[in-house]
This record gives C-alpha cells, structure tokens and sequence, in this order.
C-alpha cells in the first residue's frame, strides 16, 4: 500500500462513516493560538471545536493533518526521530463516543476491504484508574466484545502489566493513558493499539513497557475520550457532551503495513535517499554514520520544503528561526557526506513531487520553495568561511595545540561554526578539541534555551478569553488599514497573539514611513470609535470567496466557512473567535514597525 492510497482509504473509511473530510490545516497558526510555532498534532487546529465551538463540517470530521515538532532535532538520524509527519485524525464533537470509536478502528485496522492487519497481532491498553477517575471499564467491555466478534477470548493484564497467553489488554495510568491539552480543561482516558512486528520471534510475552521498548510492539492508533474538565482547583467534572479526537500516523501506519523496522525504508523516504546518492559518493547502506546523515538530509530538507510552502521563510527569530537551523543542519551533513552546494533545491523538488498530489501548496509554491532554500545555501557558504578564518586564528593561540570547550562553543554559538567542521579542521591541523569541555558549554546554552522557550513550545491553545479575542480582531482591523493605505496586494505572511501585544508580518518590501505608520494607527481607531458590529456568517466556500476581501489558501477550509465582517472594512475567512463589536478594543497603539525577512515587515501593537 503506498502512503497516499492510505490516506486515502482512511479518509474513504470515515467518510462511509458519515464523516465530513477537512483539509489540513497550515503548520503555521494563523489564529489566537500564541503558545506554538507550529501545528504539532492533528487536535491542535481542531481545539475550538472540541472546546465546544460549533465546526462547518458537523459534529464528524475526519482529516490527514500536516504537523511539525521540534523539541528533538538534535535527535533526528536515528531509527525514529522526524520533524515532520503526518496524523490521521477522526473527530467526534458531542456525537458518538467509546463503543462506534473502538469498534472503528478495529474495523479499519483488521477489515481485508481496508488495511487487512492481523488481529491476533493487536493489543491494546486503556485507562487503568488514577486521580479519583475509575478504571475505564467501558472501553474494557467494548474491547472485550469487538475481539470476540473476530473469535478471539481476551483477558485482561494485572497490575505487573504482563502479557501472555490471552491477555491483550493493558490498563495503564495517568502518564500512558490520559490526556490533556494544558493544566485545565477537556480531558479523559485514551485507549491506544499496538502492533506485533516480529511474530516470528514466537509466542508474544512479557511485561508491556519491556516489549514496546525493544520494538517488538509499535504503537499505530489512538483514541481519546474527552469526558472530564479539570478546573483549576483540580477537580475533574462530566461533560455534558463529550468529544473522541483519535491520532494514526502516516509514516508509522505505511511502516507496519509494509513490515519494515523503521519509517525511513518506506517510500517516505527512499525516493529522497536515492536523489542524495545521485549528488554526493556516500550510499545510505555504507555505514550507521551514513546513514544517519541521510536521515538528517531527507527529514531537514522535507520540513523545511513543508514549511516554505506554508509561508516561513528563514530567519532569526519565531518559526523561521528554526527553519533556518534545520536548513543549515541539513547542509552541514551534507557536507560530511561529500554533497556540493545547491543540493537542497534538488532534494526539495523530490519532496515535491512526492507529496504534491495532496498537499497542493507544494506546487503552488515551488518557485518560492527553491529560491528560499537556495539563499540559506549561500548565507550558510559565507558563514562557514567566517568560521574558518576565526578558526585559523584559534591554531595559534594555544601553545599546547589545543581548542578549548569554550573557544570551540564561541565558533558554533557567534559564527554558526558546526562542531563537526570544527573537529573536521582539528583534525586536519593535528590539533586537540576539549570535547567535554564543549558539550558542557552546549548543556548549559541549551537549558537556558529550554528554560526560556517551555512556553513557546508547549503543546494546547492560549488563553481564548478576554484580551487574546480582542487582539484577534485588531489583526483583522490591522490587516484592512493595511491594505488601504499600503495597497490592496498586502497579505498577512504570519500572525502571533499573547495576552500582552499582537505581532503581525506583512509582506512589503520596504520600511515604513512614520507617516504611513500614524495613518494605519490612526485608521484602526477610527474603526474602533465607529463601534461596528462584528457579524458572522457561515457560507458555502465559494459564495463565500466572492465575498472575503482576504483569506489564506481557499484549500486550506472546508465547503462551509465562517466568514467575519466589519462592516465594508474588513471580510475576511476565519474561524474566529471575535469580540462583538469594535468598541471594546480600547485604543489601538503600534509600538514597533520593522522587517521580519526578506520582503516581509512586521508591526508589534497593543491595545490600551
């Protein structure tokens, strides 16, 4: 089964299941969401909705999501670490729960008509009880019945979580088997199915933890079940409608179906190692060093293509820091593999032809792509060659022909020097690198980094109340005055809220006068002191786009979307949430106007 032929059995699946099919969403957050860079899961665009927001597609919709986490790069080259992946997802608003959940993904797991998996190769856990929650003996129950249709009498693991003979159901606690957005909010128990990859090793048995952490179970499906709101006094109410938002990842999923040991002898990435063997004199099957530059090529490279063609571009700060990184990640080890310049836009059109058919802004955005990456090519040359002149001068300095730790940490953290370049050099000039010393350098520089970014990184949505509503509109209101005074091809390139300012990026490819900043101010206040009513509609999609003077890749929504007008000011696709009228903004005050990359300037605002 190829990658897309699963996507679409499962979207063809949940559909037969009255399910509306949603777009992804971008991997850039373009709404009130302040406390990621990225869209990290397939819940993260749905929050709203699960939070009891009502969706244009219905109380069922069912998505192929598009997502990015970067909490591990340094950790991307061995067997299973990516940066990007891809999350199938099922939802219920309010509608079906544990029972029709369950029963479904036993179903599209096992059914010949679907991915035809073995079912005497499925175990199971569930929620074992913790925290005054009792034991989720109803998703026991239904796992009980569902394998008992297929013929099989299960039991259920103890407390030791042992299994064998017919025990294929482990209840797990509150760390396996509960989820939550943040510290308060929707909640519940998950049941999560796991796959024998290795039945020819025999009977499966042992303890659950042991056997999952040698591989020899892999985990391919999970479902939530959002029944609980734990207040900020920690106690945990019913809902009164409660919600199942389910996770199935592609790469994983295409792994087990084609009984490979790891993601990166699928398709997903063999057509990339293959383009990387044509540029450089390295094989991927050479050695373990090989192979995990390969790794780091094919994932970096695939990302940052992902993230180009949703509108970040490289930079020093926010999400196109950390394209900017894995770019220059990337190059370096294709350095060390003997790779010449240029190759990331090489690399980028296979990408591209991999996974356009479904993801459309790839090929929609493929010039912007290749010109992106190759500038970050060039600006890594020039600084690479800075990092050699002030490495010549660290030859000379130490008598004893040695690199401190700290001498070393300066190259990579003022210059952007790779360490693995600089031992490359050392070596070359028989010189002795403080190792030690420079991964002490490193710990400390990456707490701090750690201890200062928790929040930005953290998974769930920001505060949706009061204040982030209000600079919420005042984007759109920015946007409109924007595109008056500017002119009408001004578009939104990205957008972050806190409770404290709005940051707003515009693409305009010079500064902007004082004058042009008082007169974008002062236009968002006139809006204001009109008191316009802010009106919702939800339209079909296309009456909809005849209407909306801005809106993101029309792809991007599903056939209804909400549309929100201020006034004949602004119209613009979105899927809110907005204050009632602009009166309760407050005075509108730009603090700071000035460029975020090449082509794009950003205005920092707040509301008084």
């Amino acid at each position: 089964m190829t990658a897309q032929q699963l996507r679409q059995k499962y979207l063809d699946f949940f559909k037969s299941k009255g399910h509306t099919i949603i777009p992804s969403a971008s991997l850039v957050p373009h709404e009130t969401d302040a406390s990621t860079l990225f869209t990290t899961a397939g819940m993260h665009p749905l929050v709203p909705y699960l939070l009891g927001a009502e969706h244009p597609g219905g109380k069922r919709v069912v998505n192929v999501q598009k997502c990015v986490r970067t909490g591990d790069i340094d950790d991307v080259g061995d067997n299973r670490h990516l940066t990007f992946f891809e999350m199938m997802g099922n939802w219920s608003f309010g509608d079906y729960f544990k029972e029709e959940a369950i029963k479904w993904s036993f179903e599209f797991l096992t059914s010949p008509e679907w991915l035809g998996l073995d079912p005497k190769r499925l175990y199971v856990t569930t929620f074992k009880g913790e925290n005054g929650i009792p034991r989720d003996e109803k998703a026991i129950e239904v796992w009980k019945e569902t394998f008992a249709q297929a013929g099989m009498n299960v039991t259920v693991a103890g407390e030791d979580e042992m299994i064998n003979n017919d025990i294929r159901i482990i209840p797990l606690g509150t760390d396996d088997n509960f989820w939550i957005a943040g510290a308060t909010g929707p909640c519940g128990g998950d049941t999560e199915m796991f796959y024998d990859t290795r039945p020819e090793e025999g009977a499966l048995e042992g303890k659950f933890s042991d056997l999952v952490g040698n591989y020899r179970l892999i985990e391919i499906w999970n479902d939530v079940f959002m029944e609980f709101n734990k207040t900020a006094d920690g106690q945990y109410i019913k809902l009164e409608k409660p919600n199942v938002d389910t996770g199935m990842g592609v790469e994983r999923t295409l792994m087990v179906l084609s009984g490979e040991s790891t993601v990166f002898e699928t398709e997903l990435f063999q057509p990339i190692f293959e383009k990387i063997e044509t540029l450089t004199h390295s094989k991927y099957s050479d050695n373990e060093e090989t192979k995990r530059a390969f790794r780091i090529i094919a994932d970096h490279i695939k990302t940052a293509t992902l993230m180009i063609s949703d509108g970040v571009t490289p930079s020093n700060t926010a999400q196109g820091y950390v394209l900017r990184r894995i770019i220059r990640r990337a190059i370096r080890y294709g350095k060390l593999i003997g790779m010449q310049t240029d190759f990331s836009p090489k690399i980028a059109e296979v990408v591209i032809n991999m996974y356009g058919h479904f993801y459309q802004e790839l090929n929609s955005n493929t010039k912007s792509i290749f010109e992106e990456l190759k500038k970050e090519e060039d600006k890594f040359r020039l600084t690479l060659e800075n990092g050699i002149k002030e490495f010549e001068k660290l030859k000379h300095k130490n008598a004893d022909k040695t690199i401190s730790g700290e001498d070393a940490f300066n190259l990579y953290q003022s210059y952007g020097f790779p360490f693995e370049i600089t031992k490359e050099l050392a070596l070359e000039a028989d010189l002795i690198i403080d190792e030690a010393g420079f991964n002490k350098e490193l710990e400390k520089h990456q707490e701090l980094s750690r201890t200062a970014s928790a929040g930005m990184f953290k998974g769930g949505l920001a505060d949706t109340e009061g204040i982030t509503i209000k600079y919420h509109t005042a984007t759109h209101l920015l946007l409109a005055a924007l595109r008056e005074i500017l002119g009408p091809e001004t578009f939104q390139k990205g957008s972050n809220i806190t409770a404290e300012r709005l940051r707003f990026d515009f693409n305009y490819d010079q500064k902007l006068t004082p004058e042009q900043i008082k007169q974008v101010e002062d236009l968002v206040n006139q809006k204001i002191g009109e008191k316009i009513p802010v009106e919702l509609s939800e339209l079909p999609k296309g009456e909809a786009l005849n209407i909306a003077k801005v809106s993101f890749d029309p792809s991007k929504y599903g056939d209804i979307v909400k549309v929100y007008k201020i006034g004949d000011f602004s119209i613009e696709l979105c899927g809110g949430p907005h204050v009632n009228n602009t009166e309760e903004l407050g005075r509108f005050k730009i603090q700071k106007e000035e460029a975020s990359s090449a082509g794009v300037r950003r205005i920092k605002a707040v509301l008084e």
